[in-house]
């Protein structure tokens, strides 16, 4: 069983209503794409029906929403921009307490129609690829958070798995990701590796070519939440490379997927971020490589089953699939820590 909330409302002048949920999917596909084609197949609607709504959507309001700009592909007006900033700011308010109250009526179904319509509970940090393969089990409830909460919540049994990653080639003893490997509970395997990087305006207007010329061009840095795996990476990076954390431009901002850092770079209202090499290609921007991690998943051993090797092999498959935008099957020399007096052969990388 999967429960999705979401808000419904409208807005009038008397004249016309305008829905607000479809109104700001449809202004945020623009935005992210920044083309019609690529805003249908985001929201799944045909080329015609994303300019239909365009065009009810702008007769409603008497206002041009979206302009075709010559090499561009079509982009939001000013007036279309501030309106899903201010519809974004509204409905986002409510975000996180429609996600407690999903969380809520799947327990109390769950326990109305039995253990069996139960969906297992997959906390995971963000991955556009893991996130399509959880999303066609429905048998999986998969929510995303950190890679720290992630096996915070696996080990204080609220989910029943974690996915979680760490750009380094072995856990640091002592950190919590050495601490899954070494659980009996756990039954802790490789999923697939990716490449991360940070992502940057398109044509990279700013020369970035390393880490140390983000605070040169005072790059307006958009970062991931803390305790985020890509967060703990970026902040390690930064201090093995001996640079001042209070020289970032910050943009005021933390986000918790790729996708979201993607679009604030692809909007112009960033300048950098770290992300994955697919997200990065998906939205358009340059991407300047830092590093291959593997991704792991730590099932708790009385929840184990057909469906995480299954979930194992499709993500071993999408991986391969997925190649030419930095995926590939994992490494097996991935994983837990290194036994004492061993020398890591690889490049430290920030953990999470």
């Amino acid at each position: 069983m999967r429960v999705r909330l979401a808000l419904t409302g409208s807005w009038s002048d008397g004249r016309a209503e305008v829905a607000l949920g479809p109104t700001l999917a449809l202004l945020d596909a623009l935005a992210a794409e920044r083309s019609v084609q690529g805003a249908a197949g985001r929201l799944g609607l045909s080329y015609r029906a994303v300019w239909g709504r365009i065009a009810a959507l702008e007769a409603a309001l008497g206002r041009a929403v979206a302009e075709k700009t010559k090499g561009h592909g079509t982009v939001l007006t000013p007036f279309g921009d501030g309106l899903r900033e201010a519809l974004g700011d509204s409905l986002g308010a409510f975000r996180g307490a429609l996600a407690t109250e999903e969380r809520t009526l799947a327990r109390r179904l769950g326990g109305l129609l039995g253990p069996a319509c139960a969906p297992l509970r997959l906390a995971a940090s963000h991955d556009p690829l893991l996130a399509e393969l959880a999303a066609a089990r429905p048998d999986l409830d998969l929510v995303t958070t950190g890679s720290l909460d992630a096996l915070a919540q696996v080990g204080d049994g609220r989910a029943a798995a974690a996915g979680f990653h760490f750009g380094a080639h072995a856990a640091a003893p002592g950190s919590a990701f050495a601490a899954a490997f070494a659980d009996p509970g756990l039954a802790v395997r490789p999923l697939f590796s990716r490449e991360q990087g940070l992502m940057l305006a398109p044509g990279n207007p700013l020369g970035i070519a390393a880490l140390a010329d983000l605070p040169r061009a005072r790059a307006r840095l958009v970062q991931r939440q803390r305790g985020s795996g890509t967060r703990l990476w970026f902040e390690r990076l930064w201090a093995e490379a001996g640079l001042d954390p209070g020289a970032l431009a910050s943009a005021g901002m933390e986000e918790f997927t790729h996708q979201a850092v993607a679009a604030l770079i692809a909007s112009g209202a960033a300048d950098a971020g770290m992300g994955t090499r697919a997200v990065a290609d998906r939205f358009g921007l340059a991407f300047l490589s830092l590093g291959t991690e593997t991704y792991f998943l730590a099932v708790r051993r009385e929840a184990e089953g057909a469906w995480s090797t299954e979930l194992a092999e499709a993500a071993r498959r999408a991986a391969a699939a997925a190649a030419a935008v930095g995926y590939a099957a994992p490494s097996s020399g991935h994983g837990p820590p290194p036994t004492a007096g061993a020398r890591d052969s690889h490049p430290r990388a920030d953990e999470g």
